[in-house]
């Protein structure tokens, strides 16, 4: 199979090499583009040392798949000569998720939608992955009708950069030298940053309205209605989410317990967290219970943001898709 990574420079395509090989693809050509100015940099790949190729019109030539680890911008002006050239894009930024013709795709609940492709498979958000693979099996059981989802997500949201920002300026307390925030909005180091996206007209912001207008796309349920907010929070990697939900019949507290612990994909823990759940695919899931105020369930989750809620999740759906 002959890939290409666009965006191999940044966490995501970085983790994406990575996963290439642990899900075991058959990888017989990998081309690995990003900007002009990261062009020329080198990286190992199964024993052979592989140079980075600046972007083109035409790099996606010969090419099965396009794995996209860059900003919407950019998969908007690829995409067209991706197409062109007869590869798959899947593409992990916001520019086609809730395209009709574009399907949404998290393999262990909807990957049969790969087939109605037409040349691009869209990669959910992070936040919106992590949390409906906690709840996908419980759906099935019964469909859910509302919830309420607060996420506390990692710097390595923001890419590198962030991980880097939060170092520094720990540091930089730690001299007591005065914080320049540039990656953040406020200083993210000792502190929770209660706004991740731009703000709507009905207040919340675009990171917030992804996970019900995605979940809806995911799950099937057009109906579904979610009140989410987002919170940055001085964590190195993995997003951790509550979710309070109702289910269209009542079901019990036994049943949703065994339809998460059965779920692939999820493991059940007394008290998930980022530290466990870094640098794996699983998504951890703890804290059920009934919810008295919803007349529903509420439970917690943690999962890897650049594995299962990006890198992962794409590379699954290439076994999905062949």
């Amino acid at each position: 199979m002959k890939i290409a990574i666009l965006g191999a420079t940044g966490a995501v395509g970085q983790q994406m090499m990575k996963c290439l090989i642990e899900q075991e693809i058959p990888v017989t050509t990998l081309k690995l583009l990003a900007s002009a100015k990261s062009a020329g940099k080198k990286y190992s790949f199964q024993g052979t040392e592989i140079y980075v190729e600046e972007a083109k019109e035409d790099s996606f030539e010969g090419m099965d798949i396009v794995l996209g680890a860059v900003e919407s911008d950019m998969s908007k002006k690829f995409a067209p000569f991706i197409q062109k050239a007869g590869a798959v894009f899947i593409d992990n930024s916001s520019a086609f998720r809730l395209d009709e013709k574009v399907p949404l795709v998290v393999p262990e609940i909807n990957g049969e939608d790969v087939k109605y492709h037409h040349g691009i498979i869209a990669n959910p958000n992070c936040s919106t992955i992590i949390a409906l693979m906690s709840i996908y099996a419980v759906d099935k059981l019964s469909k859910i009708t509302d919830m309420i989802a607060s996420t506390y997500q990692a710097v390595s949201g923001a890419g590198n950069n962030g991980i880097y920002e939060l170092e520094e300026q720990i540091q930089t307390l730690l001299e007591e030298k005065p914080i320049t925030p540039k990656v953040f909005s406020h200083q993210i180091a000792y502190n929770c940053i209660p706004k991740i996206g731009n703000t709507l007209e009905n207040g919340f912001t675009t990171e917030e309205m992804k996970m019900q207008d995605e979940g809806r796309k995911i799950l099937h349920n057009p109906n579904l209605k979610i009140s989410c907010t987002c919170i940055r929070v001085p964590v190195m990697r993995s997003h951790s989410i509550s979710l309070s939900f109702r289910t269209e019949k009542k079901l019990s507290i036994e049943e949703v317990i065994n339809a998460i612990q059965n779920s692939k994909g999820v493991r059940l823990v007394e008290l998930p967290m980022p530290l466990t759940t870094g640098d794996q695919d699983i998504v951890e899931v703890g804290r059920i219970r009934q919810d008295e105020v919803m007349d529903g369930y509420a439970l917690w989750c943690c999962g890897d943001q650049i594995r299962k809620g990006a890198a992962t999740n794409a590379v699954q759906i290439i076994k999905y898709l062949f």
